[in-house]
């Protein structure tokens, strides 16, 4: 029997290979030979002129691939995000299954707090757990294909500008681990980005085809780029590694600064998922103060410190993880309470347990408290000038 089909949209035969290639939708087959003629498809609607919102049931004619999500029951049609992000048990005809996989941006305004190396632990350790992984590499640097050792034919760029399948273009690294590689080329998507319509949103437009994944793993450049714009309207969940000191607190306030901008302006909820003090050294009085700080201001979000370690400086050079260049040093310790703790977060919270500030970004609340004994004016500052909410 031929396995040939013919392109719903653009009538091309070709042979089924990927998931996102078959779609059965009440009682009917669809066949799309490529990514841009799903989406085209899907901004047709119901009718082929337009849709109907599953949520609020007000009739609208999709512009976004946001505005659709494809269920084992169907298509359903989102008009705003607030209906989008309702629960999925309160949208008709919504499958309870799993939402495509949870996506986190490692970002911070300031360079050398850690990025990369929290970004290559966190995803390393999620396949150690068992979880499916892609790390994106959002820097034209390219430290995280540096780091462990590889080199993609095909990279962020062809996925952004050429609209390459993300999953033809990563690479299998390790066990349950891919990684999307970067190089110098993507800094000139940055001109391609400028001139498309709905500029931040092309990277969640191209992404579609990650849904096969449990964790995306962004990690961002030090940088308000369109590429990281581009990175925090896909994400929705941020992770702020914070070196122990001063400046780094003061790139915190700029970090949820930008994530208030990006909801306010942008209209994408995005959640902090965690606040990371790095290069923890116990023996610093300053290391000290900007813990307690952190504690005080973030509550719940602020996660457990990673002490300095030569082993994770190490490690890149060695084209390994932590785990695997040295499982059992302080390093890997402390990545591994990093990593059980996001998976943790995965897990519902009831309300009575959840903290204020574990609150969507548009909701935290940075409380106004006692200052910490010890802890300097000026540290203390860096983080009371931070908005006290950021809606």
């Amino acid at each position: 029997m031929s396995s040939i089909r013919t392109c719903t949209v653009c009538n091309k035969s070709f042979e089924p290979r990927l998931r996102f290639q078959v779609e059965e939708s009440a009682g009917q087959v669809k066949y799309f030979c490529a990514q841009k003629c799903q989406q085209a498809d899907m901004l047709r609607g119901e009718t082929g002129t337009g849709a109907r919102c599953s949520a609020c049931a007000t009739a609208f004619t999709p512009e976004y691939s946001w505005q659709v999500r494809v269920t084992d029951g169907g298509r359903q049609y989102f008009c705003t995000q607030g209906c989008r992000q309702k629960t999925p048990q309160a949208v008709a005809g919504a499958s309870s299954g799993p939402q495509g996989p949870r996506r986190i941006a490692v970002f911070n305004h300031k360079g050398g707090t850690g990025k990369t190396t929290t970004a290559v632990s966190i995803a390393a350790g999620l396949a150690e757990a068992g979880k499916r992984v892609l790390l994106v590499d959002v820097d034209p640097q390219g430290n995280v294909g540096v780091s462990l050792g590889v080199r993609g034919e095909r990279t962020l760029y062809h996925v952004l500008v050429l609209g390459t399948d993300p999953r033809e273009a990563a690479i299998p690294v390790r066990d349950r681990l891919d990684v999307l590689t970067s190089n110098e080329s993507l800094a000139a998507a940055e001109l391609y980005l400028a001139g498309r319509p709905h500029r931040d949103r092309v990277l969640r437009e191209r992404m579609l085809g990650a849904d096969a994944y449990d964790f995306v793993v962004l990690d961002c450049s030090p940088s308000l780029s369109l590429l990281n714009q581009n990175a925090l309207v896909y994400a929705d969940n941020v992770i702020v590694p914070v070196s122990c000191d001063y400046l780094s607190l003061v790139g915190v306030k700029q970090v949820i600064k930008t994530l208030r901008d990006v909801y306010e302006h942008l209209k994408h909820p995005v959640q902090i998922l965690g606040v990371i003090p790095t290069m923890y050294d116990a023996r610093h009085k300053i290391a000290r103060e900007v813990i307690e700080t952190l504690q005080q201001k973030f509550g719940d979000l602020c996660f457990p410190p990673v002490r300095v370690n030569i082993k994770l400086r190490e490690a890149p050079a060695a084209r390994q993880s932590i785990f695997e260049y040295a499982s059992d040093s302080a390093g890997a310790e402390d990545y591994r309470a990093v990593v059980a703790r996001v998976i943790a977060s995965t897990k519902p919270v009831s309300d009575k347990k959840r903290r204020t500030p574990s609150t969507p970004v548009r909701g935290i609340r940075v409380t106004e408290s006692t200052p910490a004994r010890g802890v300097t004016s000026s540290i203390q500052q860096a983080v009371d000038e931070t908005p006290p909410e950021v809606r």
